[in-house]
């Protein structure tokens, strides 16, 4: 079975920033705290990624997947996000991270989604800052998911390019 080239793929719709510029301020602001320098930009993406994958989102996964390769991750701890649970390749704080996303993300019929305990982790792990800027990355994701499920921006396409005329 032959995939479709980039090149041959649409967006269900135009790039928004024509019709609503102020989302490109909301975006920077949200790339500035995620780069501060207060987490590693690797544990950024790794949050990220499994958010694509819960999400179900092909956009989200092939872009975060991409920048894991360019921050030179290797495909063992790239593919191992999906199992994270069970992969020996990421340090604790990783861990709680995708924890974190994956609690935000799944529904729990039986209470809260981030209980104490997990909270107690993560605290433990990140300061004040890095602890705010992990609930941030895990917001960015969030603040784009509407556009991603809905509008589907094309797979694998940078910032500007990503979106049909």
């Amino acid at each position: 079975m032959s995939t479709p080239a980039t090149t041959d793929l649409r967006s269900r719709m135009p790039n928004p920033l024509p019709f609503v510029p102020e989302l490109a301020v909301v975006g920077e602001g949200l790339h500035k705290v995620i780069k501060n320098g207060s987490i590693p930009l690797v544990t950024v993406h790794l949050l990220q990624l499994r958010a694509g994958q819960i999400l179900g989102s092909t956009y989200f996964t092939i872009r975060e997947t991409g920048n894991l390769r360019q921050a030179g991750e290797s495909e063992e701890r790239i593919t191992a996000v999906a199992t994270w649970r069970d992969a020996t390749c990421f340090t604790d704080a990783e861990r709680v991270a995708l924890e974190l996303v994956e609690a935000i993300l799944s529904p729990n019929p039986s209470g809260e989604r981030v209980p104490d305990e997990l909270f107690a982790r993560a605290s433990a792990l990140y300061d004040d800052k890095a602890l705010w800027t992990l609930i941030m990355a895990i917001a960015h994701i969030g603040f784009f998911t509407p556009a991603a499920l809905i509008a589907k921006p094309i797979p694998g396409m940078p910032p500007g390019q990503n979106y049909s005329a």
